[in-house]
């Protein structure tokens, strides 16, 4: 699958605040542990990237559909127009 960031940006260190449990759990899994973090924060921004497009796509659907009532039916507001 095509990564949706830069693979060979460069990389910086971060300050996180993590329950020190996970982390000992996580390390005795995983001798790269800032890749796996690296990896679900990718998905996590791919995820959002697709929910926040699914919205825009709702949003334009529901212009599109009042659009073309407005233009069939006229607008509701045209009765009680005094312009």
């Amino acid at each position: 699958m095509k990564a949706d960031y830069d693979a060979s940006a460069g990389k910086r260190p971060v300050k996180l605040t993590l329950n020190a449990e996970l982390v000992s759990q996580a390390k005795a899994m995983t001798d790269n542990l800032s890749g796996v973090v690296e990896s679900l924060l990718a998905e996590f921004v791919r995820r959002g990237r697709r929910e926040r497009l699914a919205r825009s796509g709702t949003v334009e659907a529901t212009v599109a559909a009042w659009n073309r009532f407005n233009a069939e039916a006229g607008s509701i507001a045209d009765e009680y127009s005094s312009l």
